[in-house]
């Protein structure tokens, strides 16, 4: 399964979340990190459901 994730630039790092999944978000210091974070996010939530 496939989510749109939506990554935004902060003054000092990188902030993601799902749409479709409220709540699934994550930070981190490059957009590399910040992707494995919210890969790892989406399955926490998922499993949560």
């Amino acid at each position: 399964m496939f989510y749109a994730v939506v990554i935004e630039k902060s003054e000092n790092n990188y902030a993601t979340y799902v749409p479709d999944l409220p709540g699934c978000l994550a930070t981190g210091q490059t957009v590399e990190e910040t992707e494995m974070q919210i890969k790892e996010a989406i399955q926490l939530h998922l499993q949560g459901m």
